[in-house]
C-alpha cells in the first residue's frame, strides 16, 4: 500500500511539474494585426502546445488600454505586436528584448460608409476630395492612420480648413463600428481594421499618391519568462506558411525583412 501511495504521489507531482505544463504566453496586440492573429493564434497554440492570452489595445495614445500605457503601469506580457514606430519607442525605453523585433505586415489606409448608404468613390484624389467635402461627418482613428489623416491627408488635399469642424477622432474602438451605427458618414482607418466590422461598406484604399503605409511588427518583452516560445511565435507569424492568412485580412506581406525607417511609413 505504501508503495502504491508513493507511486501515486510521484505521478501527481510529475504531472504538476512546470516542465510538463503547457507554457502560457501573454500577447498584447493592436487592431491592425488582430484579424490575422485571431486565425493564426489557435493554429500556433495547437501546434506548439502553448496557451495564448490576448490583450488588445491601441499602439499609441493616452487611453488606459493603449499598450504603452499598460506596460508603463506594470502589466506583464511576453510579446507585443503593434505599429512599428510605437514599438521602436518601447525598445528605446528598454521595454523589449534587444534584437527581438520581427517585421510582420504592412497596412494601408482605407475608408468605409454605412451599409446601404449612397455609394462613394475615392479612387482618385479628386474623388477623395469631393467625398470628404460632401460627407456630413468624418471619423478617423486615434492611432497611426488617424494621425496621418488628420495631420497630413486633409492638408495635402487642400481642404484642412473645410473639414476640420466635421472631422473627429475615435478613441480605442474601431472607426467602422461608429460608422455602422450612423454616428459618422465616412470613416478612415487601416484596411485590416475596417474589413472585419459588420454594417459598413468598404469603399476602397486611399489613392496611391496620398496613401500611407503602416508597418506592423512584434517583439519579445524584456520581462518575458518565456523568451524562447515568444520568439518562436513571432517567427511563425512572419513565416511564408501564414502569408495567405495575413493577406486575406487586408494586410500586405513584408517584402523586406529588416526594420524600416523610424517613421515606419511609406507615402
Amino acid at each position: 500500500m505504501k508503495i502504491y501511495w508513493r507511486a501515486t504521489a510521484f505521478i501527481v507531482a510529475l504531472a504538476s511539474s512546470p516542465a510538463l505544463q503547457a507554457k502560457a504566453l501573454t500577447v498584447m496586440i493592436s487592431g491592425g494585426f488582430k484579424a490575422a492573429w485571431e486565425t493564426l493564434a489557435p493554429r500556433f497554440a495547437a501546434r506548439e502546445g502553448v496557451h495564448l492570452h490576448t490583450v488588445a489595445g491601441p499602439s499609441m495614445g493616452d487611453t488606459p488600454q493603449a499598450i504603452p500605457q499598460r506596460l508603463a503601469r506594470g502589466e506583464k506580457a511576453d510579446v507585443v505586436i503593434m505599429v512599428g514606430s510605437a514599438l521602436e519607442k518601447l525598445a528605446a525605453q528598454g521595454q523589449t528584448l534587444p534584437g527581438s523585433r520581427v517585421e510582420l505586415a504592412d497596412s494601408l489606409v482605407g475608408a468605409v460608409i454605412k451599409q446601404g448608404a449612397t455609394p462613394v468613390s475615392i479612387k482618385t484624389e479628386d474623388e477623395l476630395r469631393a467625398a470628404l467635402r460632401n460627407a456630413r461627418s468624418i471619423a478617423y482613428s486615434d492611432s497611426a492612420s488617424g494621425r496621418y489623416v488628420s495631420e497630413q491627408l486633409f492638408r495635402r488635399l487642400g481642404i484642412a480648413e473645410e473639414v476640420k469642424e466635421k472631422a473627429h477622432r475615435v478613441d480605442r474602438i474601431p472607426v467602422a463600428s461608429v460608422v455602422a451605427k450612423g454616428e459618422y458618414a465616412l470613416g478612415f482607418q487601416q484596411v485590416s481594421e475596417l474589413l472585419p466590422v459588420p454594417g459598413v461598406t468598404f469603399i476602397g484604399e486611399l489613392p496611391e499618391k496620398v496613401q500611407y503605409t503602416t508597418r506592423f511588427a512584434g517583439a519579445v518583452t524584456a520581462t518575458s519568462a518565456n523568451r524562447h516560445e515568444a520568439a518562436d511565435l513571432l517567427r511563425y507569424l512572419s513565416s511564408p506558411e501564414v502569408q495567405n492568412v495575413v493577406q486575406s485580412t487586408g494586410l500586405r506581406s513584408v517584402k523586406a525583412k529588416h526594420a524600416v525607417k523610424a517613421s515606419d511609413t511609406v507615402q
